[in-house]
C-alpha cells in the first residue's frame, strides 16, 4: 500500500505547514481505504470526472476553481471544478479529469508537480450524471500563473481556501465580491443556504449551500464535493448544519432514488 510520501515526494511534503501536511495525509489514507459503492447497474448512465486540485498558499490548503462562461448552454456563469464527461477513448476517469482540465485551463496533462492522490466516490448531478472527483495536489503553485481560461468555456480562474468550506468565516480574509452584487446577490456575509424538496430525489429535501468567494458563488454539486473533501482533510464537521431534515446522504440511496424517478417519468416523455 502506498503512503503519502510515495504519492508526493518527501521534499515537497517537507515544505508544507504541519496543518497542510496533516490534511494531505488524512486525504491519502481515506482515499486508499475507500471502498467503491455498489451502484445500480445502468449501462446508459452518463459518467464524468472533475479535478479537485489542491495546493498550499500562505500556509493553508486552497482549491482551484473556475467560473463557467455565460455563453455555455448549461450552468452558465456558475462556479465549477475543471472537468467534464468521459469520452469513449478515455482510458479511465483520472485521465478524463486531467484532459478536461487541460482543455479548460491549460493545466499540463503531465507534470512532475501534479500528484494524484486518488478518487472519491461519485456524486450525481441535476442532469443525472455520475461525477467522480479526482483529487490531486500541486506541489509548485507557480504553475497556476501559467493557466489560461479556455475562450467561450471558462470566463475566470480563481482559488478558495478549503477550510473556509468548513467554516465560511475564514473567507473574510479573502478579497470577496461585493454583497448584493451579481456574484453574491444575498444579504448574508459569507454563507447562504436554502432547503427544497426535490422530486428527482424521491421528494426528499436537499440543502443548497452557497459560499461567497472572490468570483462566482461556490454552490450546488461543487460545494457538496468540496464539503466532503474538507471534512476528510480536516477531520471535523462543518460549522453549519450540513443536511436538511430527511435529506438522503448515501450515494447508493441517492442514485437509486434518481433511477426510480427516471422510470416514473419515462412514459410521460415518450
Amino acid at each position: 500500500m502506498k503512503s503519502d510520501d510515495t504519492i508526493i515526494p518527501q521534499a515537497a511534503l517537507e515544505t508544507l505547514s504541519e496543518k497542510s501536511r496533516a490534511c494531505i495525509r488524512s486525504l491519502v489514507h481515506y482515499l486508499m481505504t475507500l471502498e467503491t459503492p455498489d451502484l445500480p447497474n445502468n449501462p446508459e448512465q452518463k459518467i464524468a470526472a472533475v479535478l479537485v486540485l489542491l495546493y498550499e498558499g500562505d500556509g493553508e490548503l486552497r482549491v482551484l476553481l473556475t467560473t463557467r462562461s455565460k455563453e455555455l448552454r448549461t450552468h452558465a456563469g456558475q462556479t465549477a471544478l475543471p472537468g467534464g464527461k468521459k469520452d469513449p477513448s478515455d482510458p479511465n476517469l483520472t485521465f478524463t479529469a486531467f484532459r478536461e482540465a487541460n482543455e479548460e485551463v491549460d493545466l499540463p496533462l503531465s507534470s512532475p508537480f501534479v500528484h494524484t492522490l486518488g478518487l472519491l466516490y461519485p456524486f450525481i448531478s441535476l442532469h443525472k450524471i455520475l461525477v467522480t472527483p479526482v483529487i490531486a495536489f500541486l506541489s509548485n503553485p507557480d504553475l497556476l500563473s501559467a493557466l489560461i481560461p479556455a475562450e467561450g468555456e471558462v470566463s475566470h480562474i480563481f482559488t478558495h481556501p478549503l477550510e473556509a468550506i468548513l467554516d465560511p468565516s475564514f473567507a473574510k480574509r479573502e478579497d470577496l465580491v461585493p454583497i448584493g452584487s451579481e456574484d453574491w446577490p444575498y444579504e448574508t456575509e459569507v454563507y447562504n443556504t436554502t432547503d427544497s424538496v426535490v422530486p428527482m430525489l424521491g421528494n426528499t429535501s436537499y440543502r443548497m449551500h452557497r459560499f461567497r468567494s472572490s468570483a462566482s458563488p461556490i454552490k450546488g454539486l461543487t460545494a457538496d464535493i468540496l464539503i466532503k473533501i474538507a471534512e476528510i482533510s480536516y477531520e471535523r464537521p462543518t460549522k453549519y448544519e450540513r443536511y436538511a431534515p430527511g435529506q438522503l446522504r448515501n450515494t447508493v440511496d441517492i442514485v437509486e432514488a434518481v433511477a426510480r424517478h427516471s422510470q416514473l417519468i419515462t412514459p410521460i416523455m415518450q
